[in-house]
């Protein structure tokens, strides 16, 4: 069945368990809204902070949700970072494309002067610090990060030009105690640790998800705690099962989703046999 199909079979106004998701249907985890606060008074003074978790639990879209919040602050300018693993030539090159700059690239120190200089501008015209996004931030090499850190420093390290959310699995907090990148972890303001959620939170998460797809009675009560329990704290495993279950679901022309479903598609073939008896 195709997507349009799917969507107008249940009214959906998108498919809530795919991560193309409309801005109003991200979903804030629990924790994340005083993160959030915290980050719209540190854009004043700039600096480092981090956004860590294993996968699955919702790092990308976290950071997706605060790219949404800050950009809807006056005179903000908020860039994101789209390819963390570059060399330090294209991580210059991508910095330059991100505030609009023009970097001549076998010039390092003419790029870090003018990089500094329109940071600088808008720090004086706003009040605020530019704010660059990297998600997968473990993929940065240390040679970048260190230049990271060096580009936004000023005035002997009291002032810094830039705000930067760092966001990365668990790895990431490893490296920032090796002596290399010891003294950028050391000047990480906020942290945000995503960890596993309880199958109640998990609850809430899937009734948003749906609300706001337009379709809050597509899964019974019964099925949306079933799926909750069994998603081992993990968002992205949960979102793969609803996934898989509308698919079934639909191929089956049902009017909605239940504990059937469930059984029919996850549980071990013993049990399933033992249903039907």
């Amino acid at each position: 069945m195709n997507h349009k199909t799917l969507l107008a079979l249940y009214g959906l106004k998108y498919n809530p368990f795919q991560p193309e998701l409309p801005a109003e249907a991200l979903w804030p985890i629990p924790g994340t809204e005083t993160f959030a606060r915290k980050l719209e008074m540190l854009v004043a003074h700039g600096g480092f902070v981090l956004i860590t978790g294993e996968p699955g639990h919702g790092k990308s879209k976290t950071l997706q949700w605060i790219a949404k919040r800050l950009s809807q602050m006056p005179d903000l300018t908020v860039g994101v970072m789209e390819r963390p693993q570059s060399h330090i030539a294209d991580f210059y090159r991508e910095l330059g494309e991100l505030f609009g700059v023009t970097l001549n690239l076998a010039n390092r120190y003419g790029g870090f002067k003018t990089l500094r200089a329109r940071w600088q501008a808008h720090c004086e015209a706003t009040l605020l610090r530019p704010v660059i996004l990297i998600d997968e931030a473990q993929e940065v090499s240390s040679e970048c990060l260190t230049e990271l850190r060096l580009l936004q420093s000023a005035h002997f390290d009291s002032k810094s030009l830039l705000f930067t959310v760092l966001c990365g699995d668990t790895r990431l907090p490893q490296r920032f105690r090796t002596p290399e990148l010891l003294p950028l972890g050391s000047r990480i303001k906020t942290r945000l640790n995503l960890t596993p959620l309880p199958p109640e939170e998990l609850t809430a998460y899937l009734q948003f998800a749906l609300q706001q797809a337009g379709a809050p009675q597509l899964i019974t009560q019964e099925l949306i705690h079933t799926m909750a329990s069994h998603a081992q704290g993990n968002l992205r495993v949960l979102n793969q099962m609803a996934a898989e279950l509308l698919s079934a679901a639909a191929e089956k022309n049902l009017p909605r989703m239940d504990e059937s479903l469930y059984f029919d598609l996850f549980a071990p073939p013993q049990t399933r046999q033992r249903r039907t008896i």
